[in-house]
């Protein structure tokens, strides 16, 4: 007796199927669709991450500290220099604006990609608080050779560098704080806004999704926030845009916007104890800190320390006012020779 083998279903026959099992059910045929589209965005984004380290690959060494792999740029000799970069930049921040190239004429610079930054790693299972962050660096610079040293720190670069003058004292010989913010305030601006991919789960769903495409394209805007009143200078085109926008750093960007707030809170109770020379620099026109309620406040605090407001100068006076930077570091080194 011959068995009559049960036909499959033509391939358009199961198309129409599913279409109409779909068109039956709204709620299910969006929800299929976007995650057709969240997952078409991951790969893209992954590749586009993948050809963003290619194109600009580590131009300095690595150091392994702590179970941190971290890399810095060192340069010059003489008195050591520790620059320290702001949230969702790197080295290359400092490497643009010619602050490397005008203080290694006469300082050993030392300049690190903070964890999650540029291409220093930065492993979840430590919250990376500026205490966190000061302790890693004191140790890193322990392993160059570093006893002591000027630190530099740009916006929450410049929380780090008071973690660091207020846990391990001995280490720092003078401050130079710039554009930075200090005190707890109510956070309901773009920087907070960063904060999404923060959120353990659905924020590396942003990262890996949506935020690098939101990133790239709110960056002319965010420019115009960071430097304004001022142009983009021309030299920032040397900032490499395609390493800012991938997942990895989005989320490292996203961690320390989280943080903010309760990082201030903690940090504001140790700046009377800091007893070496602080230079504290601040544009009078940034649209990102209220200077009088961050730096003027901070001034205030530490009684011995010295103030520059930067006239017509926003957020970004590392790379707008190089020089008036280069000029407190000089004053300050100065001000520390035995």
């Amino acid at each position: 007796m011959r068995l009559l083998k049960k036909r499959s279903p033509s391939l358009a026959a199961t198309t129409l199927h599913t279409l109409d099992t779909l068109a039956q059910h709204p709620l299910a045929s969006t929800l299929v669709a976007a995650a057709g589209l969240m997952a078409a965005a991951a790969v893209v984004n992954r590749r586009l991450a993948d050809k963003a380290q290619r194109d600009n690959p580590p131009q300095g060494r690595f150091i392994d500290v702590d179970g941190v792999r971290l890399h810095y740029v060192e340069r010059g000799s003489g008195r050591p220099l520790v620059l320290l970069h702001g949230n969702g930049s790197m080295i290359q921040d400092f490497e643009s604006s010619g602050l490397i190239d005008l203080a290694s004429k006469d300082y050993r610079v030392i300049v690190f990609d903070r964890p999650g930054f540029g291409h220093s790693l930065r492993p979840r299972n430590v919250v990376w608080t500026p205490a966190a962050q000061a302790d890693l660096f004191k140790d890193a610079l322990a392993q160059l050779g570093v006893e002591k040293a000027i630190v530099l720190g740009h916006s929450w670069g410049a929380s780090v560098a008071i973690a660091l003058a207020s846990r391990h004292p001995s280490m720092v010989e003078a401050l130079i704080l710039a554009s930075g913010y200090y005190f707890p305030t109510a956070r309901t601006d773009a920087m907070m806004a960063m904060a999404g991919p923060a959120i353990p789960g659905f924020g590396d769903i942003l990262s890996y999704t949506i935020s690098p495409i939101l990133s790239r394209l709110m960056w002319p805007a965010m420019l115009r926030q960071l430097f304004g009143p001022k142009s983009v200078p021309q030299k920032f085109d040397g900032f490499p845009k395609s390493l800012a926008v991938r997942p990895s750093q989005l989320r490292a960007g996203a961690a320390e916007a989280a943080l903010m707030v309760p990082a201030a809170m903690l940090s504001a109770k140790t700046y009377g104890e800091l007893a070496m020379p602080v230079t504290i620099l601040a544009g009078e026109d940034d649209r990102l800190i209220d200077i009088d309620e961050q730096s003027g406040r901070l001034h205030d605090e530490i009684k011995h320390s010295k103030m520059r407001r930067v006239p017509n100068a926003g957020h970004m006076i590392q790379q707008s006012d190089t020089a008036d930077l280069m000029a407190a570091v000089d004053e300050a080194a100065a001000g520390t020779l035995h």
